[in-house]
């Protein structure tokens, strides 16, 4: 197995990897034989205390959550190294956002192309001034991952730019359609709604809403928080639209013992689902549902899944009320499902009306249908729209996904790492249950919040960091790049926490 390593070296030097080309691309193709390492009594370490110190004094920000300073010249692959010199693989990826590790290759040869120079020097007002080139390079990269279906996608800069947008487009799709139903054109405005929009007032102004799930989280801007439900701390202080929510179900484990009450359990949701659109639609306030939005996997909510029956069920019951469709990939996008886009699992006979990412994509937008084009500018616009630099990062990831058959070792990885924690939760029950996952999108939960606080933080002290979400559970979004033998590093890391506790 795997030891501690309590010698203090060199980072790159302790992870200089011992390995057999097997592609043209051997970083990501090989099997990493290094280990993790920590040589400081406690993490965060000195350094780390030291600079946090200054940060909180400083220029830091408000409240930040920070807990240990990266030293990311010093990271390499799944290892990020801290200020103090510790090396610790990296099971969070940046909160699922870093798709081919630390300081990959690839990309750090990107940086010397004249393409990312000009990108880098002059960060273009996309929505007014496009630079040359920019339509092929969005058809080249989204336009060659884009979901079965779709032939449209809209750049943004985050993901909570992205779902915000996303709410427009259905709020604008629903006023077009009840314009024309009233024999108008879809953008034929009249007098009122020009100028009650002005004052916030209805009708310019929709009173429509979106609706969401239980235990949701969609981005932390305006629109986003009123659709967000994972935790307080998000939504405390802050206004908020009255939108309404349905639940999530919350299935039973392992699934194939429990097919009848998860189906039960899913149909309850769904039904929820569409007496909501129903009351909204027979309400006299006139505040009908134009969206429904949903994460292929609940992630900051606890890593809550749902089978596919339950999302083709949900996108039926939208397209038979007519109410856009919105599949929010923020954190599943990209691969780490097993899949480029986790709702591919589902078996959909079409696409959702929208899907929206950002994360690994390093850039943020959504694609959509035909049928959500915009025919008038400036409705859906802000300054820069994206970053032209980022989205040559995700091209050049997507490049490196296709060559080194990052898809399959995922999918690998992903299958060892779910192999390891049910065997954990087997072999301690009284501390571990319910270990799920799709691709590397594990979760395992915990006997209670103290127990996981306990066991992440030894886990780091083995060298291996961890995410957590909702109230007990510990998920997984390493990234791409994240092997088999990582898998067995980080199983083996828990065996010896949990026997030391």
């Amino acid at each position: 197995m795997f030891s501690l390593q309590t010698r203090k070296k060199s980072a790159r030097a302790l992870l200089e990897p011992a390995y057999t080309p097997t592609g043209t691309n051997p970083w990501s193709q090989r099997d990493m034989v290094a280990v993790p390492y920590v040589h400081t009594a406690t993490i965060p370490g000195p350094q780390s205390l030291k600079e946090l110190e200054e940060f909180a004094d400083g220029w830091g920000g408000s409240g930040s959550a920070a807990d240990f300073i990266n030293d990311l010249d010093s990271s390499v692959g799944c290892y990020l190294a801290d200020a103090d010199g510790n090396m610790l693989l990296d099971c969070f990826g940046h909160i699922g956002s870093l798709p081919l590790g630390y300081n990959h290759p690839d990309l750090m040869a990107l940086l010397d192309t004249p393409e990312m120079r000009g990108a880098q020097v002059h960060r273009s007002a996309l929505g007014m001034f496009p630079p040359k080139g920019w339509g092929k390079l969005v058809a080249r990269s989204l336009g060659a991952v884009a979901p079965k279906g779709f032939n449209r996608v809209q750049t943004m800069a985050c993901g909570s730019s992205a779902n915000e947008n996303a709410f427009k487009v259905a709020f604008i799709s629903a006023a077009s359609k009840a314009r024309i139903a009233e024999g108008r054109g879809a953008d034929e405005f009249n007098a009122e709604e020009r100028e009650s929009c002005m004052v916030n007032a209805s009708p310019g102004c929709t009173d429509r809403v979106i609706l969401s799930f239980e235990g949701a989280f969609h981005g932390r801007t305006m629109g986003c928080l009123s659709a967000t439900r994972s935790k307080d701390i998000h939504k405390l202080d802050v206004p908020a639209f009255d939108w309404p929510v349905t639940p999530f179900p919350t299935l039973q484990y392992p699934l194939d013992e429990h097919q009848e009450a998860n189906r039960l359990e899913e149909a309850r949701c769904i039904d929820a689902v569409r007496t909501a659109i129903a009351t909204a639609k027979a309400s006299p306030t006139g505040k009908e549902i134009a969206g429904v939005i949903v994460e292929p996997i609940q992630a900051e909510g606890g890593d809550r899944h749902a089978t596919p029956w339950f999302f083709q069920q949900l996108q039926k019951v939208t397209k038979e009320t007519d109410v856009t469709f919105i599949v929010d990939e923020v954190q599943t996008g990209v691969v780490s499902s097993g899949h480029f886009w986790a709702h591919e699992a589902w078996g959909l006979e079409e696409p959702p009306d929208i899907v929206t990412f950002s994360k690994k994509a390093q850039i943020a937008g959504y694609y959509y249908t035909d049928k959500l084009q915009m025919t008038l500018p400036y409705r859906i616009y802000n300054t820069w729209m994206g970053d032209p630099a980022k989205l040559l990062m995700f091209d050049k990831v997507s490049e490196v996904v296709a060559r080194d058959g990052l898809m399959e070792s995922t999918k690998v990885a992903g299958a060892m790492l779910l192999a390891g924690l049910e065997s954990l939760a087997q072999e301690f029950p009284h501390l571990f249950h319910n270990p799920r996952g799709a691709g590397t999108l594990c979760a395992i939960n915990c006997k209670d919040m103290d127990t996981r606080v306990e066991i992440v933080a030894a886990m780091r002290m083995q060298g291996v960091l961890l995410g957590v979400c909702g109230k007990s559970a510990i998920r997984f979004r390493p990234p791409l790049i994240f092997t088999a033998n990582h898998a067995e590093i980080v199983i083996d890391r828990f065996r010896k926490t949990v026997a030391a506790m």
